[in-house]
């Protein structure tokens, strides 16, 4: 009889971590995390445009800074400050004559009450003056940015700002 208590003894112990198995794996599993970081700036528009050929024609382009960071206005204060800069590729059949940047905001840091920076935070707009030659160009433009929290600054980033511009 000992035989076949331990037969039975196992086989129970067997169907119950059977049936354990069995219900966890019908649990729900936890959400899953994201491991993609917002855009610290991200480009809102215009993704198209219509200038005429070989003409001085102007561009707005809008921005906005993801909450709780601000950015270097294009005239930073201090010289070892990054400023946010606005380019376009020479090969690209699009001239970037000029570029015209908002005046920054005053920002104060809480470390350092007495020193303001110019700093771009929430939306902002950069007027460019483009030279478009004739047909569709897919322009990658680029803004060069750091991004800073309160305490601190991330690395200097270059985004892609594709813009199709149809000179006719």
């Amino acid at each position: 009889m000992t035989g076949a208590r331990s037969t039975i003894r196992l086989a129970a112990t067997a169907a119950v971590g059977f049936a354990a198995i069995v219900a966890k794996a019908q649990l729900p599993s936890p959400p899953a995390r994201s491991i993609v970081k917002p855009a610290d700036v991200e480009y809102l528009y215009p993704e198209q445009v219509t200038v005429a050929a070989g003409k001085l024609d102007k561009l707005t382009l809008h921005f906005r800074v993801a909450p709780g960071l601000h950015i270097n206005s294009h005239t930073p204060k201090e010289n070892f400050l990054i400023p946010t800069t606005f380019s376009i590729a020479e090969d690209s059949g699009v001239r970037l004559e000029s570029a015209s940047y908002p005046p920054g905001g005053e920002f104060v840091e809480p470390f350092d009450p007495h020193e303001k920076l110019s700093v771009y935070t929430g939306e902002f707009a950069i007027d460019a003056r483009i030279v478009a030659g004739p047909g569709d160009h897919l322009v990658q433009a680029r803004l060069h940015y750091q991004a800073c929290t309160n305490n601190t600054c991330l690395p200097p980033k270059t985004m892609t700002v594709p813009i199709d511009v149809v000179g006719k």
